[in-house]
């Protein structure tokens, strides 16, 4: 596969799985209260937390999964199910409605100034799904070039979330809740063709080993 092909498929990959534009709403929420300023140092911690997390697995995945004894394609059909599942439920709008639950948890037990580790950076951007969605990369990203490519993918993915955190209530306002479901769904539908092309590679290293 061509080296733009790629990087493109790897940004794509992450960018839907964290999904921003959903992420929009459920920023304002958990952060309701607070002023501009306050919310912005929200954004920022919150965003460098979440770029850490699959930092460390984009580097160390294949070596966490020596250590447990998987193998990269095992783990390529068992992590295309899951970003197949994570589609399926940005399609048929499954993915909000448990997302926002976890927020309002975070919110009655968690202190203010805690939400952006918990629950902005894990789970909402920096859930399983990207995480499952970066180790399965790496395979495709060797050496520590091919690992600081895929970290600087992250790195630009995280960046993009941190801007529409900066631009939530604008975006908010300008999708309603008829351009969020219309868009959930479109990235849903490309996650769900990433995810089985997943699960189709990862069978067909299986049977030549």
């Amino acid at each position: 596969m061509p080296l733009f092909d790629t990087v493109f498929n790897a940004f794509v990959t992450i960018l839907v799985t964290i999904d921003p534009p959903g992420l929009a709403p459920l920023f304002l929420a958990v952060t309701r209260g607070m002023n501009r300023e306050q919310r912005l140092q929200v954004s920022v911690r919150a965003s460098v937390i979440a770029f850490v997390v699959p930092a460390v697995f984009a580097v160390a995945g294949a070596a966490i999964l020596t250590v447990f004894g998987i193998t990269l394609p095992a783990f390529r059909v068992a992590g295309g199910f899951l970003l197949f599942f994570i589609a399926f439920e940005m399609v048929f709008e499954k993915r909000q409605d448990r997302k926002e639950k976890i927020s309002d948890v975070a919110i009655t037990r968690d202190h203010i100034h805690n939400i952006a580790a918990f629950p902005l950076a894990i789970p909402l951007i920096a859930g399983p799904g990207a995480i499952s969605a970066t180790v399965l990369l790496s395979g495709s990203f060797q050496g520590w070039a091919g690992q600081l490519a895929l970290v600087l993918i992250i790195l630009a993915c995280l960046a993009a979330t941190y801007l529409v955190f900066v631009l939530a209530e604008r975006i908010d306002q300008f999708l309603g809740q008829t351009g969020r479901s219309i868009l959930t769904r479109l990235l849903g539908v490309i996650l769900a063709a990433l995810a089985v092309q997943f699960v189709a590679d990862g069978i067909k290293a299986l049977m030549a080993a």
